[in-house]
Formats: structure tokens, C-alpha cells, sequence
């Protein structure tokens, strides 16, 4: 059964921006260590990538119905990639206790501008 979808498109000099402007501080706060170090292997296009992570997590936090609310942390909605390339989540904290147990389907797409995810959370049981 399908709890819920969010889906996010993110403008990539935004988050360059935002990159550039507040630095680790920014940087720390969102993205996992495994994210960081998936994306800064991806140069010269580590922003797109970044992009995309922001997007993913802006799209979960809309498929679980809380939106990006006081307690909603982005770290623990972390991604990473299977050998294939395939996008899955990396869940931890309060929002892995919640949603460790359900299927999180992810696609994520970016262009030179934009990066766009959609999630989908069943529920299996």
C-alpha cells in the first residue's frame, strides 16, 4: 500500500550558493558524510549531485506528510548508491525508528540547472 509521495525540483545554483555562502556550517547540517564524499568524487558536477540529495530529501519529507517541520533532521534522511547506480535511502535516527520498515522507492534526475527527485513510500506488510 502506498503511504505516501513527495516530489521537490531544486534550482543547483541554489545549493551552490547556499554551499558557497555558509559553507561546512550548510554542508554538515544536510548531507551525510557518505553523501559528501559521493558527491566531491563527481567533479566538476559535485553541485548537481548535491542538488539532487537536497531534492530527495525535500521529496521524503513530503511522502511521510511532515514536510521540513522543528524536529525533521536531513541528515537522517541521508542516500546512497548501489553499485548499479540505484538511488536508496539511508535512513537513521528518529526517522529510521519511524520508517526503517517501509519500502522508499527513490528517482532522482538533474539537468544543468535543476535536480528533481520523487519518493514513494509502501508500506509491504
Amino acid at each position: 500500500m502506498i503511504i505516501g509521495i513527495g516530489t521537490d525540483i531544486v534550482e543547483v545554483k541554489r545549493i551552490a550558493k547556499a554551499a558557497e555562502e555558509y559553507g561546512d556550517r550548510f554542508m554538515n547540517r544536510i548531507f551525510t558524510i557518505n553523501e559528501k564524499e559521493y558527491c566531491e568524487q563527481h567533479q566538476p558536477t559535485k553541485m548537481l549531485h548535491y542538488a539532487a540529495r537536497f531534492a530527495y530529501k525535500e521529496a521524503f519529507s513530503k511522502a511521510i506528510g511532515t514536510g521540513i517541520t522543528k524536529g525533521f533532521q536531513f541528515k537522517d534522511c541521508g542516500l546512497k548508491n548501489l553499485l548499479s547506480g540505484q538511488p536508496v535511502a539511508d535512513l537513521s535516527g528518529v526517522i529510521a525508528e519511524r520508517w526503517g520498515s517501509y519500502k522508499i522507492h527513490i528517482s532522482l534526475s538533474h539537468t544543468d540547472e535543476y535536480a528533481v527527485a520523487m519518493v514513494v513510500v509502501e508500506d509491504l506488510s
